[in-house]
């Protein structure tokens, strides 16, 4: 499905790496089937001695050359970016963005200004975890991506964990869950492991114990299919230390407070896609 393709990464960044040593570790592709535009020198250098793959400075080579264009740069260069290989697209291109906020009209209007082509658009939103391959992808779509293509977008990006099919619409609540929900986890590791300190523990246990807790508790809610609340009850024996540790994290507001956090961040996602829908200039008169 994926190895007659070729795929082009712009931008050479953390997310392009993670998902070229994805696809190639999991053998969906070949690295003469991979190229990569970036405009550091270094990285270029980097990513063709690492993976083996085609590097360039021109975007619009790459565009021309490939058949799934990975836009893989920061939001704020994505104009600048689709712009410059505007004229390179055609309808057997299949377009993949990850970059946040960025609707799919917008990259419609910049990439098929007149509308004439079919040009297939998946927006997504991966997360950090990607980098050691237990990521999650959400993946939305515009009207021309086929069922075929919608295949091949899940493909490479279960390359580095799992996806999920979502509405554009939905993206903003996705990335203030899953975008941003790493860095939650994160703070609740630190805390948990400094609590671990307190109580007496040196900083390594602590640290190991957290991690681990963490890791298998997410694990026994894959595998095991139960709610995570049925879960809950297991450790919690009547008048047992867990409970009394369950009440204070709710008298914490812990529920509440992740709860906030999520909408707080689904929002912050919002109001960043209308800024760039605002700055995006108004299509050129025939």
């Amino acid at each position: 499905m994926l190895k007659s393709k070729k795929i082009g990464f712009i931008g050479g960044g953390n997310m392009a790496e993670a998902l070229i040593k994805g696809l190639l570790s999991a053998g969906f592709i070949e690295a003469k089937n991979l190229m990569v535009a970036d405009v550091c020198p270094v990285r270029r250098e980097w990513l063709r001695q690492e993976y083996h793959a085609k590097t360039t400075d021109d975007s619009k080579e790459l565009a021309k050359k490939c058949d799934i264009i990975l836009l893989a740069v920061k939001p704020q260069s994505m104009r600048a970016v689709l712009e410059n290989i505007a004229d390179a697209g055609d309808d057997k291109k299949l377009v993949i963005s990850i970059a946040a906020g960025i609707a799919i009209k917008t990259i419609e209007e910049i990439l098929n200004p007149d509308g004439k082509k079919k040009l297939g658009v998946v927006r997504t939103m991966p997360n950090t975890p990607a980098l050691v391959h237990e990521g999650v992808t959400a993946l939305a779509v515009n009207d021309n991506v086929s069922a075929a293509d919608l295949k091949v977008a899940h493909r490479i990006f279960e390359a580095v964990g799992k996806t999920v099919d979502v509405n554009e619409s939905h993206l903003d609540a996705v990335t203030g869950l899953s975008g941003s929900g790493p860095a939650y986890i994160f703070m609740i590791i630190e805390a948990l492991s400094d609590a671990g300190v307190k109580m007496g523990l040196s900083r390594d246990v602590a640290n190991i114990l957290t991690l681990q807790t963490v890791l298998g508790s997410a694990k026994l809610a894959l595998e095991s299919g139960k709610h995570p609340g049925e879960l809950k009850d297991q450790v919690t024996s009547p008048g047992g230390t867990t409970i009394s540790g369950l009440q204070s994290l709710e008298e914490g507001g812990l529920r509440t407070t992740l709860m906030n956090a999520v909408e707080a961040a689904t929002k912050r996602s919002q109001v960043l896609g209308q800024n760039s829908e605002n700055n995006t200039p108004p299509k050129k008169s025939k």
